[in-house]
């Protein structure tokens, strides 16, 4: 096909802007065909911006009979990607899904089978798959050139978000509407990079706070501990909270060390893996050399665009996607044992009990009384740690 039709379900923040990139021509051999919302105002910005170029719908059912895109750009909230994926494939369109995949992996694993099934192009947002600096750090860790790890750390805190932020949306910051907080929300990149890089764990052990610092009923407060079948340990920490933030992704092997820390990365080298070293080394007192390198970094982080672009070259030419959308499962492992764990107060392992995890997740939004405080008003008190 000379160009790729591409509809956007949901035009929020992130449907609009792909909209916007689409419409100016920044990905090569896309055009933007079809907007679909079930907002009225959204839709009225979409006239306003793209005129008579674009054609509206005000629900998918319409969108998918007119059979007006060969693909779609799903952009809703995060229980609507799966259901609207597998409808997309129904229809025989290739699918380009927001993160995170889903709100639980029970869900996700019905849309994977889905993809499965047809020879459509499945992709998932994971823009921080573009960036050098943890394309290089994967590469590292890959090729075995950290040896064998031992310990992975990142505190990434850099998410503050104001009540102003949570009251923004009314399916924002509750379990019927988001499913999650900060892990549903905001880290779905970092638990993508994490066990994209380092592999998934055997077990974790997690502990949260729910509405600590926000007017809330998900997290916004994490700590997380895991545990690797080699006998590896990391912890994750995040919260939307913390201002000034941190970003720090430390991985310790036994031939080197992995820095990233202010888009900088930093490695130390061991001519002699620790562990050769502990064995052979009789002198008491004394540690490995180790050698601060220059790593090079090659291409520039294209984000965003860079996946739809990646998206569409393999819709046309087969070129290989940077970020499989039946991926997308493995980094909503990740928060569903973390959530799980601290429902249950409890170590969870792989496989993750999937259907226990819905259950909880139902009780959640079945039990729930949360209501947003308007201007002036209290709301029940809803703060907790598990």
């Amino acid at each position: 096909m000379d160009k790729v039709r591409i509809g956007i379900i949901g035009v929020g923040n992130m449907g609009s802007s792909h909209a916007r990139q689409l419409a100016n021509a920044e990905v090569p051999g896309a055009e933007l065909a079809a907007i679909c919302d079930i907002n009225p105002e959204r839709l009225k910005w979409a006239k306003e911006t793209f005129g008579d170029k674009v054609k509206l719908f005000d629900n998918t059912e319409a969108f998918f009979a007119d059979h007006i895109a060969d693909a779609v750009i799903i952009a809703t909230p995060h229980y609507d990607h799966p259901t609207l994926a597998i409808q997309a494939f129904e229809n025989d369109l290739h699918v380009l899904i927001e993160k995170p995949a889903g709100v639980y992996t029970k869900q996700v694993r019905k849309m994977n089978e889905a993809a499965s099934k047809t020879d459509k192009v499945f992709g998932i947002m994971y823009n921080q798959r573009t960036n050098p600096l943890y394309r290089k750090v994967r590469e590292l860790v890959q090729s075995g050139e950290l040896g064998e790890i031992k310990r992975i750390n990142w505190i990434i805190t850099t998410w503050y978000r104001s009540q102003s932020y949570f009251n923004s949306g009314g399916w924002r910051a509750n379990w019927a509407g988001e499913g999650g907080g900060v892990l549903l929300n905001q880290c779905p990149h970092q638990l993508d990079l994490w066990q994209w890089i380092c592999g998934m764990p055997k077990r974790v052990r997690s502990f949260m706070a729910f509405g600590k610092y926000h007017n809330i009923e998900v997290e916004d407060d994490v700590t997380t501990y895991m545990e690797y079948a080699n006998g590896a340990t990391g912890v994750f920490i995040t919260s939307t909270a913390d201002s000034p933030g941190t970003n720090r992704f430390e991985i310790l092997g036994d031939k080197g060390k992995i820095v990233i820390e202010e888009a900088q990365l930093k490695y130390w080298r061991l001519p002699v893996s620790e562990r050769q070293f502990n064995l052979e080394y009789t002198g008491g007192f004394g540690e490995p050399e180790n050698w601060k390198c220059e790593i090079p970094l090659n291409g520039t982080e294209t984000a965003h665009l860079g996946i739809m672009k990646n998206w569409a070259a393999a819709i046309q030419k087969g070129t290989p996607l940077l970020a499989p959308g039946v991926e997308g499962i493995n980094g909503l492992t990740l928060s569903n044992m973390m959530h799980l764990s601290a429902w249950t107060d409890a170590w969870v392992a792989l496989p993750v009990d999937e259907e226990l995890f819905y259950e909880k997740l139902q009780e959640k939004i079945k039990t729930s009384v949360f209501v947003k405080a308007k201007a002036g008003e209290k709301t029940l008190d809803v703060k907790g740690t598990h």
